[in-house]
């Protein structure tokens, strides 16, 4: 499949759930991260991104309306190591901080995790490994997801990416579309358009993403060179 323009793919379906978009900025100077969440249930919208030191972590907009397991929608979503930018869907951050401080790969961290325990829809866990050395960078993508739904069975699937191309990044996301349960995400990561600043690229993200399912957004900027970054979160609940 070659690349895909990023604003037609994000609005092609009314709930591609939490999504990561990992890439290079088209001057080639910049890594690029995003990550979004959304949700239909009144649990699921109830959260903002807020910072917490170099990374981010959900909360609850309305501590109030927690219900069920917390573990699900408050969470890490990105944290920072030395050369290294993790970015997921849920508490796995702290799995792979953990695994890679203790001299595993991002691969072997993710062996003690799997799908997660929202029956039926057993959503994957979605995750991204962004490394700088010398230089270089180079990142890598991450899905656990059930066997077509059997919860006996987690399918484990890495893709690396060692030399990212200028302008290009690749997309992952936990659901094919709505549905009821909802279908688990299919295929290889999707190749897309990278294209302007830090602003412009969150709003072609933000603008596209479904109007009444769409939660918070986080977009960073990481100088290949120098390691400095910008970071925009953009959230519905204010």
């Amino acid at each position: 499949m070659g690349k895909l323009e990023l604003k037609a793919e994000l609005s092609r379906t009314t709930y591609p759930g939490r999504g990561i978009i990992v890439g290079k900025s088209e001057d080639g100077k910049k890594a690029v991260a995003a990550y979004w969440t959304m949700g239909r249930s009144a649990g699921s919208r109830n959260r903002v991104f807020v910072e917490d030191g170099e990374g981010i972590r959900t909360q609850a907009f309305d501590p109030s309306l927690i219900a069920g397991d917390p573990s699900l929608i408050i969470y890490s979503a990105v944290k920072v190591l030395p050369n290294a930018t993790i970015v997921t869907n849920g508490d796995q951050t702290d799995t792979i901080y953990d695994g890679i401080r203790n001299g595993l790969t991002f691969e072997e961290s993710l062996r003690s995790r799997k799908y997660e325990h929202d029956e039926p829809n057993y959503t994957p866990r979605i995750s991204s490994y962004l490394s700088f050395e010398k230089g270089h960078y180079e990142y890598m993508l991450s899905i656990l997801k059930s066997d077509e739904g059997n919860p006996d069975n987690t399918l484990r699937f890495t893709y690396s990416y060692d030399n990212p191309v200028n302008g290009e990044g690749h997309y992952i996301h936990t659901y094919i579309g709505d549905g009821n349960p909802l279908p688990s995400f299919e295929g290889e990561p999707v190749k897309l358009g990278i294209q302007g600043d830090i602003d412009s690229f969150a709003n072609d993200i933000w603008s596209s993403l479904n109007e009444e399912n769409k939660v918070s957004l986080f977009v960073r900027f990481i100088d290949i060179e120098t390691g400095e970054y910008e970071t925009r979160i953009i959230n519905k609940n204010k």
